[in-house]
């Protein structure tokens, strides 16, 4: 198990992130991966566009974005087991919520709130907790520990929303789904989440935060991780929230579309080991540099391949590979790329953009759907932005330099954990 430095609270470094895997793979597979499957099903019982149903995880994920950094900076002072808990806890009841609704208004406010929850439940505050816990410079080896449980969250739930679909309809599903999240999440964030000193310790770190925070958002190398982090977040949640039925487009059957999905977690899974046993110590931003030049050869692939299940189920497990290791690396980039200090606000702050950009893609590409009424064109602005994201990592990797020697917030600079 990962260095996590010494238990508190009774919990041992191993149950610490068990139990915080765990929630991550509900937390994932209940509040993101759930979503295509019950669009397609709601949409058809309640005669809503395609358009119309993701328009509202759009509005969603724009409130999210809002929340990332007031969340992270909330983690950085220490608040990191009521956010993550009260955030289950309150997505729990508004799953419940959705499966009620009769109205395309009603929905858009639930999802509204579900969507901005997201910022205080899925990868980023887990992150600055675990960061919190143990300072930046020991924190890679509980982040790739984390993203080993995340990696099944597609595995375990798109099989089982689609039975619980099949069997209970997307209303009772939505339920199965809220009280995961009141009952198991919201336990296991607020148990595993200790709150030994760190109030008064994150109270006292507030200005060594901010100067941190002012000295990166004048540095080029931000900007550019932002640009590689935004085109990133926007072709992985167009292209997940659009595999279903683009694989649908391509002639698969149902069954067939669910296997595919299905080895998109084991391959990220199979990723995250391979760096974890074959790379513990390769650096971030070179790790990252090979990872962002396999995502155009996968929608080239996409276009250009037979659509067989069996070319398909490939490219999925190239897909799932792939960003199964990127997970890593965005996790990371704010430490050994930017700054030691102030990790849970800078992460907040450099993904907010890619919180916007995953707001608007899944609801552009279903825009582009409609227009030509083929993912062709969709597989193609997947492409673009696939070039984006290569092109941003590669230019921060070409920026970055070693700073001025003592220079306040710099990756020379130790935080005080």
């Amino acid at each position: 198990m990962a260095d996590l430095g010494s238990p508190t609270g009774g919990w041992d470094e191993g149950i610490f992130i068990t139990a915080l895997g765990i929630a991550q793979i509900c937390s994932w597979g209940s509040l993101y991966y759930s979503f295509p499957l019950l669009a397609e099903a709601m949409g058809s019982d309640l005669g809503w566009a395609r358009e119309q149903v993701y328009g509202a995880v759009t509005l969603g994920l724009l409130l999210s974005a809002v929340a990332a950094y007031p969340v992270g900076s909330l983690i950085d002072r220490g608040w990191g087991r009521w956010v993550m808990a009260g955030g289950s806890v309150l997505a729990g009841i508004l799953l419940l919520g959705w499966s009620q609704v009769l109205s395309l208004r009603a929905f858009y406010v639930l999802l509204a709130g579900i969507g901005s929850l997201q910022a205080a439940t899925l990868y980023d505050p887990v992150f600055a907790v675990i960061v919190r816990r143990v300072g930046a410079l020991r924190a890679r080896g509980g982040i790739t520990a984390l993203t080993l449980f995340g990696g099944f969250a597609s595995t375990v739930f798109v099989p089982l929303v689609q039975v619980l679909l099949d069997h209970t309809g997307w209303r009772g599903t939505l339920v199965a789904l809220g009280l995961i999240n009141i009952g198991l999440c919201g336990i296991l964030y607020g148990t595993a989440i200790q709150p030994h000193r760190d109030v008064q310790l994150g109270q006292k770190r507030g200005s060594a935060c901010a100067k941190s925070v002012r000295w990166a958002i004048r540095n080029p190398v931000f900007w550019a991780l932002a640009i590689a982090l935004m085109a990133y977040a926007a072709t992985f949640a167009a292209f997940t929230f659009h595999l279903y039925p683009l694989l649908l487009e391509r002639g698969l059957s149902t069954q067939q579309v669910v296997w595919v999905m299905a080895c998109i977690g084991p391959a990220q899974v199979a990723g995250r080991i391979a760096i974890w046993v074959m790379a513990p110590k390769a650096s971030v931003k070179g790790i990252g540099a090979v990872m962002v030049g396999l995502f155009p050869l996968l929608f080239l692939g996409i276009s250009l391949l037979p659509p067989a299940v069996w070319v398909l189920a490939t490219l999925a497990i190239l897909f799932g590979g792939t960003n199964g290791v990127m997970t890593i690396v965005r996790g990371m980039v704010v430490p050994e790329m930017l700054s030691h200090e102030a990790y849970g606000s800078l992460n907040g702050l450099l993904t907010a953009p890619g919180t916007l950009a995953r707001a608007v893609a899944p609801a552009g590409a279903a825009a582009l759907w409609s227009l030509t009424e083929t993912y062709d064109a969709v597989v193609v602005a997947l492409m673009a932005g696939s070039f984006a994201l290569a092109g941003g990592f590669w230019l921060a990797v070409k920026l970055q330099g070693s700073p001025e020697p003592g220079e306040q917030g710099s990756p020379l600079t130790p935080g005080p954990d």
